[in-house]
């Protein structure tokens, strides 16, 4: 199967969390009182989209998260949203005489810039994976892709609480530089990062002979030094372990290394699509679209990176009124 098969659809909430911690503990906490809620939750902020499951079905939130909110406008308003809610909060504990003592004096300003620092890091990470992410909506629709990070990361998640955990027991104990451990990590999760791209430029590298083609190099989870690539095109992949010497596939036997995924050809699928919001959607945030014959002849939609034939309701769109015609035939006139 594909990295990405058990994946969430965002960058996890831990992660986003942790970072806006760390930024924190790395010293923009004393910039103003409330400072670390607001680069907690602004670093979440984006999420709000995460309300559409009230309202949309199926693999409509397909088209729908990772879009809206994660765009120039919404980076720039959201914070000014959670700075006006956190500076009420502050003026609200101050009438009533509940305001911590040891709070720092709240400056919007200071607070509005932490919020916005804060949700600026949301879209980075989310970036990061193979999900994708429309960065310049309402500007454009256009996805954009990392390709470095799984969604999921232990060994992210290590650093960072490694980083926030040392900052604080410095803090606590009273040591003069408690933000040193804060900064340090930082700087190690930009490392990691950075090596996380090179492994995932090197295998792309190696798939320079499929260059017409789709070609995605999914990272795997845990094992962050490892990839799975998904080479393809016209609705049908193949799951390639770079590992391998698949350049020379005739001394090689092809089953060992490579998962074919494809059965039907696309163009109709693509025209019995239209109309269908649950199809249209998925279609729209696609990247390795391919479709597979049910037991009834009709066709199920899948994308290469999450492909899990035990999921399918997640992140794949049943058509039971289209038709599979096998690739490698014709499609049939309407």
């Amino acid at each position: 199967m594909a990295g990405g098969a058990l994946a969430l659809d965002h960058m996890d909430n831990l992660t986003h969390s942790l970072v806006g911690a760390v930024l924190g503990q790395a010293g923009l906490k004393r910039t103003t009182g409330l400072a670390m809620p607001a680069l907690i939750i602004g670093a979440n902020l984006p999420d709000v989209d995460a309300a559409c499951f009230f309202w949309l079905e199926g693999t409509e939130h397909l088209a729908f998260r990772r879009g809206i909110t994660h765009g120039p406008p919404a980076l720039v308003l959201l914070p000014l949203v959670l700075t006006g809610i956190l500076w009420a909060f502050d003026r609200w504990q101050t009438k009533r005489g509940t305001r911590p003592e040891a709070r720092l004096p709240v400056h919007f300003g200071w607070l509005y810039a932490m919020a916005f620092i804060g949700c600026l890091t949301h879209p980075f990470f989310d970036w990061l994976n193979v999900y994708g992410i429309r960065l310049l909506e309402p500007f454009s629709s256009a996805w954009f892709y990392g390709d470095t990070l799984f969604i999921i990361d232990p060994w992210l998640w290590a650093l960072l609480i490694a980083s926030v955990w040392l900052s604080r027991r410095r803090e606590k104990a009273g040591a003069a530089k408690w933000a040193r451990p804060a900064q340090v990590g930082i700087v190690a999760v930009l490392a990691y990062i950075g090596v996380n791209a090179g492994i995932s430029s090197a295998a792309f590298l190696k798939q320079d002979h499929y260059v017409e083609e789709t070609v995605i190099a999914s990272p795997v989870p845990l094992a962050f030094w490892d990839r799975q690539m998904i080479v393809g095109q016209g609705g049908t992949f193949a799951i390639v372990d770079p590992a391998l010497d698949y350049d020379v596939p005739n001394t090689v036997d092809q089953s060992e290394f490579i998962e074919a995924v494809g059965e039907c050809l696309m163009e109709p699928v693509m025209v019995g699509a239209e109309g269908n919001s649950q199809a249209e959607a998925f279609l729209f945030w696609s990247r390795a679209p391919f479709a597979v014959r049910a037991p009834d002849g009709s066709v199920i939609l899948y994308d290469a990176r999450f492909y899990d034939p035990r999921a399918r309701d997640r992140f794949s769109v049943a058509l039971p009124d289209v038709r599979c015609e096998p690739l490698g035939e014709e499609p049939t006139a309407p």
